[in-house]
């Protein structure tokens, strides 16, 4: 990499040390105010690589999504239809699979709306596989798209709970499948998932103020920002991934996990903004520490990018007693507007044990807040505490996600089931690599291959390419002389680019992280290009501070 071309004075026109403690989600709109004006005034392309928001879109289950919406209403008008005052009754069981199948068939064909064929094989796929009495199975597709009910029962769906569970063993555990049964709690998007973990893990006094957590960084913001407000007052140990060591934990990394004062491990398997998965030898050697030293560790695994590794394995298929499960669907279907995500608890875990065996007093005060809810607190299994917590627990008879939002997980997962050949997810991969590869030509760098890699999204590290291509002098100069927001503040006001700052996930300080999802492929070379440009300009104004020639 000849980074010896070129050479662009840095600019002081802003203080960056103000922005210092903003999650990188709030700088990112001091840059796009930047990035805006400079693609106005130089004509260049304005581009944001700084969210994850994928720009494609999953088709087949939305097509028979808003079919089945249609048909839903013929069922309600079937029962009660006054169309003068737009009024309807509900849809009613009994026939409404035949009448599906019909309705599906008389859509079909050159003429008819689009999802027909979809979703009358996606029924009786369902019905197949799970085994459900198709008319029971129908009604809660139909029921569920009107939204006509509360959320019956509140944590899932009967039917999509079911499909659910056997859609994310695949998603999070295609490469080991674990001999477990897990409770479903659907919930908005991974967001929720942990606004809701956060508060349960607290009620619970499973996490107290003043207890230490360990987080494998670096990781998505909120978890850096969550554990120290108010609410929670933990105190953070970092789990510390490298580059160096291909963002494998290492022996030493787990070691930290040995203190009994570290009460739980919080991970994004793949990192965000990492995008590497925990490797098998790694896997191993953590559920090896966890089952012989740490047994009693609580540890929460975020999944959502799973979908884009081959055979992921999740931390929750290897030690199911021990851990919180939490997916969203939104990146894989292109669905973050939908906001769909679950919660997922084995059946046998270490919370319900834990809540068992704390002190009386403990017990005491932790079971008289579900007292409105049931006649015996003792027994309120863990999974159902994060329902009614969510909902402050006298909300809790309202409590669950909107019944339309559950029948769009139950075809999101019912059409990825059906992919025998997995032809969508292949073709998410492809889209990722071409535009990773893309930047990477644009860099003018060479990265070797990594099937744990799912790039989605990519650490551009300036301090270990910079140390790999011209030296470790220049690196400590740029350490002592540029503010490290200066590469995401310089992309923006220099070249119309928005990534966001690495040191927001707790990722090395002179770093940005880009998003391969929500950009057209060509944008990757001009992005390349320009991170480039940047590292150019700062070897460059070494040289120039040394009085060395700027070309050598």
């Amino acid at each position: 990499m000849d980074l010896t071309q070129g050479f662009d004075a840095m600019s002081e026109t802003l203080d960056l040390h103000k922005f210092e403690n903003l999650s990188p989600f709030q700088i990112k709109d001091e840059l796009i105010k930047l990035a805006e004006k400079e693609s106005r005034q130089m004509a260049l392309p304005y581009l944001n690589a700084g969210r994850g928001n994928p720009n494609w879109i999953a088709t087949k289950a939305r097509e028979a999504f808003f079919l089945l919406g249609q048909f839903a209403m013929t069922e309600a008008q079937r029962h009660r239809d006054e169309p003068q005052v737009g009024l309807a009754g509900m849809p009613q069981g009994p026939g409404c699979y035949d009448r599906l199948k019909a309705y599906c068939s008389a859509s079909e064909g050159k003429n008819g709306p689009p999802g027909a064929d979809t979703l009358a094989a996606v029924v009786d796929f369902a019905i197949e596989k799970f085994g459900f009495t198709p008319d029971d199975f129908v009604l809660e597709l139909t029921d569920g798209i009107v939204g006509d009910h509360y959320p019956m029962p509140d944590r899932c769906m009967k039917h999509n709970e079911a499909i659910v569970h056997e859609y994310v063993m695949w998603a999070m555990c295609a490469g080991h499948r674990p001999d477990a049964k897990f409770d479903i709690y659907a919930v908005e998007g991974g967001t929720a998932a942990m606004c809701y973990i956060f508060k349960a893990l607290k009620n619970q006094r499973l996490l107290n103020a003043g207890d230490t957590i360990a987080l494998g960084t670096p990781i998505f913001t909120p978890y850096l920002e969550m554990p120290v407000l108010e609410d929670y007052g933990l105190n953070v140990v970092d789990v510390s991934s490298e580059e160096e060591d291909n963002f494998q934990l290492t022996d030493e990394d787990l070691e930290q996990l040995a203190d009994p004062k570290v009460k739980a491990l919080f991970l994004v398997n793949p990192g965000n903004p990492s995008s590497v998965a925990i490797s098998p030898e790694v896997m191993a050697r953590l559920v090896e520490f966890v089952k012989t030293r740490r047994p009693d560790l609580i540890i929460l695994t975020d999944d959502v990018y799973g979908t884009f590794i081959p055979n992921f394995q999740s931390v929750m298929g290897h030690l199911p007693e021990n851990t919180i499960g939490v997916y969203s669907y939104s990146k894989y279907f292109g669905c973050t507007g939908w906001r769909l995500g679950a919660i997922l608890v084995a059946e046998n875990n270490i919370f319900d044990k834990m809540i068992a065996e704390a002190p009386d007093e403990t017990k005491a005060v932790v079971n008289a807040r579900y007292e409105t809810l049931t006649p015996d607190p003792s027994s309120f299994k863990f999974i159902d505490r994060i329902v009614a917590d969510s909902r402050d627990v006298a909300l809790n008879h309202t409590a669950g996600l909107s019944l339309p939002q559950q029948v769009m997980m139950t075809l999101f997962s019912l059409v990825e089931l059906m992919d025998e050949d997995k032809a969508y997810q292949k073709f998410c991969w492809g889209i990722l690599k071409h535009r990773f590869d893309e930047l990477v030509d644009g860099m003018g760098i060479e990265v070797p291959d990594n099937p744990l890699f799912d790039k989605y999204y990519g650490i551009i590290d300036f301090e270990f390419w910079l140390r790999k291509y011209v030296g470790e002098e220049v690196v400590e100069w740029i350490k002592d002389n540029v503010h490290p927001l200066d590469i995401s503040f310089k992309l923006a006001q220099d070249h119309g680019i928005v990534l966001l700052n690495g040191s927001g996930f707790d990722a090395p300080n002179w770093s940005a992280r880009v998003s391969f999802a929500n950009l057209d492929d060509s944008a990757y070379r001009q992005i390349g290009r320009a991170v480039r440009s940047v590292a150019i300009g700062y070897v460059q104004a070494y040289r120039a501070s040394k009085g060395l020639p700027l070309h050598g």
